[in-house]
């Protein structure tokens, strides 16, 4: 089967190629047809999973719309070599390619082709460098919100959020997170900006910031419902324990199932905050028997005391 896909793919290229050709008759090279040939070869050569010599197929396709000026189907051609490129695991190879195709989407004037081109070369390399994916989602971001498509505009900035406290990238992180709760609210996703109030504390307390996600949840106040949301009065008792360095009061708020079934990054910050100084523990409501004891003969000394003076002085 793969033997007869590949034969297959080598006759459309053959194809192509004379399509390609000039002559004393043949002025110009029929750059349209060349390219469907290239197309077909390179499905061939996916299917038999022969992904180099597809990759080429799809660039020689790529090249040929280029040369007829048809940008967005050369896009195309280039954004599936580089998935072919990924099949390879050349992964950086392969985002390089996308963020071509990319460019051509919206030079092209297809600024939402060009965005989930994007966000497609961000889940290529967000295993391998988070940091080149965080770029990519940001990017993303930004071309949707241009468009004003705001939920998948904010979809991708909590991709880029995620990936920032997953790298320990605080500041950042708060940013980012701040810019997910604005278009929230923009769409009047109220309770989301909730759960984003608690996302900005946890990174604040996690930068040792108190006076930052007190702020935080105080500006939250005039987002409509918050004041009366289980979220706020879980961040308000968390802020209390916080401030008084009572670690039994944040771990209660933080193993709450508020905080234990968000995102799991943010969950991971909940179960590992810890307030400064290693806090301190409740006293035991029970005093040990031993204090209780010696209370009660100190007690005693003292009836013994009155006692002695009770008759009045000789």
């Amino acid at each position: 089967m793969a033997a007869q896909k590949i034969n297959e793919g080598l006759e459309h290229i053959a194809k192509a190629e004379k399509y390609l050709k000039t002559g004393f008759l043949k002025w110009k090279p029929d750059y349209d047809s060349a390219a469907t040939e290239y197309s077909k070869a390179a499905v061939a050569f996916k299917n038999a999973k022969q992904f180099d010599q597809a990759k080429e197929a799809y660039l020689r396709e790529a090249a040929s719309h280029e040369n007829n000026k048809a940008l967005f189907h050369a896009a195309k051609a280039y954004e599936q070599a580089g998935m072919m490129l990924k099949e390879m695991q050349k992964h950086y190879e392969a985002v390089e390619l996308i963020e071509k195709a990319s460019m051509m989407y919206l030079e092209n004037g297809t600024p939402d082709t060009a965005a989930i081109a994007l966000d497609r070369a961000g889940k290529v390399i967000e295993n391998i460098n988070p940091s080149k994916a965080i770029q990519l989602y940001q990017q993303t971001a930004s071309v949707f919100e241009n468009e004003e498509r705001l939920r998948q505009s904010v979809e991708m900035y909590g991709k880029a959020s995620r990936l920032l406290v997953r790298g320990r990238r605080l500041d950042e992180a708060t940013a980012s997170l701040q810019k997910e709760k604005s278009i929230y609210k923009d769409i009047e996703n109220y309770p989301t900006c909730y759960k984003k109030t608690i996302a900005q504390v946890l990174v604040h307390l996690h930068r040792n910031d108190y006076v930052a996600a007190e702020k935080c949840v105080r500006e939250s106040y005039s987002i409509p419902g918050f004041r009366e949301s289980e979220d706020c009065a879980a961040l308000e008792q968390l802020l209390e324990g916080y401030d008084q360095q009572d670690q039994d009061q944040v771990s209660d708020v933080c193993n709450s199932p508020l905080f234990k079934y968000m995102d799991n990054d943010y969950a991971k910050l909940a179960l590992s905050l810890s307030v400064r100084g290693g806090g301190i523990k409740k006293k035991s409501p029970i005093a040990p028997q031993g204090k209780a004891e010696g209370s009660v003969v100190t007690s005693s000394h003292e009836n013994e005391e009155d006692d002695e003076y009770a008759g009045g002085l000789c």
